[in-house]
């Protein structure tokens, strides 16, 4: 399977809402590295390597994210894998 990496930044009610925790869960699950952190205008960014089918289900989630979160919009950014990451991280 091709392997994938994408920057997304996620807009809307994604902060204190146990947005990033719930993202790792599911990157642990897919078996997606990376990272995901809150950014100070109140968006959350992540970076999301894997297998690309993997991957994309992780984009799919994120158009919802948890239960308490109301995301308004979902930039995706594809970069070059590049494979550096060996676990999923929240950075604070």
């Amino acid at each position: 399977m091709p392997k994938q990496r994408i920057r997304i930044f996620v807009t809307g009610k994604v902060q204190g809402v146990f947005f990033r925790q719930a993202l790792k869960v599911m990157a642990k699950k897919n078996g997606v590295s990376g990272w995901v952190k809150n950014l100070k205008d109140g968006r959350v960014e992540a970076v999301l390597e894997g297998d690309e089918e993997k991957v994309g289900r992780l984009v799919e989630w994120s158009h919802g994210g948890p239960a308490n979160a109301r995301v308004q919009d979902v930039e995706i950014r594809n970069e070059k894998f590049t494979g550096e990451f060996s676990k999923f991280d929240v950075l604070y």
